[in-house]
């Protein structure tokens, strides 16, 4: 069982920035795609970043320029770097372990709070 704890949320202005971490409760990156999700109300959740045990990484198009993931191995932490915020960023982020070889099993973590806003 893997333990996936974010933090960094929080409420922020247009324009702004925030950094968004994950950490694991222990070493899973190699084998793990991991994720940044996001869902806003009334809407369904959708991939916002990930990262393979190879380190290539794929964007929502929305975020592309904007957000940068990126993983700290000795800290078994994934972090979202989000620039440039807008409005439409609103959203619950979650963060997502799978196992890259099988898809199998899929942990989530509980959820941040992000809010863009004025």
């Amino acid at each position: 069982q893997v333990q996936l704890v974010e933090s960094g949320g929080g409420l922020v202005q247009p324009g702004g920035s925030l950094r968004l971490s994950c950490a694991a409760s222990r070493s899973i990156f190699s084998i793990n795609v991991m994720g940044w999700y996001r869902q806003a109300p009334g809407k369904e959740r959708e991939l916002v970043a990930s990262i393979t045990p190879q380190a290539y990484t794929n964007y929502a198009d929305s975020v592309k320029g904007r957000f940068t993931i990126s993983e700290d191995n000795a800290k078994n932490t994934v972090y979202l770097q989000m620039n440039s915020l807008k409005p439409e960023d609103t959203a619950v982020y979650y963060c997502n372990a799978r196992n890259y070889y099988t898809g199998y099993p899929n942990y989530w973590g509980q959820g941040t709070q992000v809010t863009v806003s004025s």
